[in-house]
């Protein structure tokens, strides 16, 4: 079982390198528009970006799970030929995805880009995934503390609004425009909800196991930000359809929702950090490093989706490169941290040996990686107010090639730090893909 485990971790570092690249080279294109147009215009580009960093999120999260109930909860697995079946169909997705977006023959919808067909296998891993999640866990744990509730949670919605998303496919949906965004913003709002359950589940098991104190996934906090998290899955959406005539009740929910969002996570964070010995943070130094960039990604962020989320703001930013420094500051300073956690968890618990070869090279990609994230944002909020300005507060109109010239300074030093923060992922992701395919030999 370890070895499937690690083969999802691995195809998961993979997918991270291989969507940094191509969110730089995106980068680029979007300063310099003819820039490998012929071979991979910008509108495929994207599409290759994004899919390939939601494969890392899910194929990592997917990874660890495994790994932990197996090999740290020590749980017997349902099924292993479910999971090794799981993989398989998640490796030939992501093939047939490749082979969608490469030949054009797509038409899926923003997150989904690819040929709508490609969702079957998907949601097959996923139910084989819930079936040997659920044969599994309850008969053997009594009390789940709260990762295990939330890792079972995002499994089952992930499944629900996996189909969700492909209800455009049906007239009653798709011939109503009102209906149809409606549905589509709320099912990509809700997913985002689920994998943050596996990811922020992640982060709980990771914090009780580094303290050694099973009492981190049971308290009264942590089940209240389990709550909190699920309320935000099933209504935190709607901030993204406040320009949509919806009824208003969905609004004040969602923003209620949204006015909450992580402030307990933070928390969380703050109390584990105080409560956790110099001997425990050096003994898992890596991951403990990781964790607290999440916390200072998870404050950044918070700021942010405050603001957007009040819908007077939310009108005049929604659109612009604030909305997309929201969403990369999320995937990128929170999920990716985590992740990046875990994984050094479980390559210093397999191989430590072979880890502290590459300690200095980590230390320094870790800086790297943050410095540029945190310039790469800052750049993506000025473009966004810039644009917000010229959408709204222009006096005399003009052109958005104008525009674009205006905040070309920013997108330079927006695209220097891209290279940075690749480079800061290549010096943390390719020793511990090498460690794991050693061990996983």
């Amino acid at each position: 079982m370890k070895k499937i485990s690690f083969t999802f971790l691995i195809l998961g570092l993979l997918a991270l390198i291989v969507g940094a690249i191509f969110g730089t080279l995106a980068g680029i294109q979007y300063i310099k528009p003819d820039f490998l147009k012929e071979v991979i215009a910008f509108n495929k580009m994207r599409p290759f970006h994004v899919s390939t960093v939601i494969g890392w999120i899910i194929l990592c999260a997917t990874g660890g799970i495994y790994y932990y109930l197996t090999n740290v909860l020590n749980l017997k697995l349902f099924s292993k030929k479910l999971a090794g079946a799981h993989l398989i169909l998640f490796i030939l997705s992501a093939v047939a995805i490749y082979v969608s977006f490469a030949t054009g023959k797509m038409g899926g919808r923003e997150y989904f880009a690819y040929a709508p067909l490609i969702s079957v296998p998907i949601l097959i891993g996923w139910i084989l995934f819930g079936i040997n999640y659920f044969k599994t866990v309850p008969k053997q744990v009594k009390g789940w503390p709260v990762y295990l509730w939330m890792w079972g949670t995002g499994i089952a919605f992930m499944i629900y609004h996996i189909g969700e998303t492909n209800l455009w496919m049906i007239p009653y949906f798709r011939e109503n425009f009102i209906r149809d965004i409606t549905v589509q913003w709320k099912s990509y709002g809700s997913l985002a909800g689920c994998w943050n359950m596996l990811v922020y589940g992640t982060a709980i098991f990771l914090m009780s196991k580094i303290k050694n104190d099973d009492n981190v996934g049971r308290g009264r906090k942590t089940f209240f930000f389990y709550f909190l998290g699920l309320f935000n899955l099933m209504l935190g959406w709607a901030h993204h359809t406040y320009i949509i005539p919806n009824q208003p009740w969905i609004r004040i929910l969602s923003y209620g929702a949204s006015m909450t969002e992580w402030i307990i996570f933070i928390s969380i964070i703050i109390d584990w950090k105080k409560s956790l010995s110099a001997e425990k943070k050096e003994l898992n130094s890596m991951s403990y490093k990781f964790l607290m960039a999440t916390d200072f990604w998870v404050f950044f962020n918070l700021i942010i989706a405050l603001l957007i989320s009040i819908p007077y703001i939310n009108l005049f930013t929604h659109g612009t490169h604030i909305t997309v420094a929201h969403s990369m500051g999320t995937t990128i300073g929170i999920n990716t941290t985590i992740l990046l956690a875990s994984l050094f968890y479980i390559v210093n618990k397999e191989g430590k040996e072979l880890l502290d070869k590459y300690r200095k090279i980590i230390k320094l990609g870790f800086w790297f990686f943050n410095i540029s994230l945190g310039v790469f944002l800052i750049c993506l909020l000025l473009g966004g107010v810039e644009k917000s300005i010229w959408m709204y507060f222009t006096d005399e109109p003009s052109s958005f090639g104008q525009m674009q010239d205006k905040i070309q300074p920013y997108m330079y030093v927006f695209l220097a730090a891209g290279f940075g923060l690749l480079a800061g992922i290549l010096m943390v992701a390719v020793p511990m893909l090498n460690v794991l395919m050693k061990k996983s030999k």
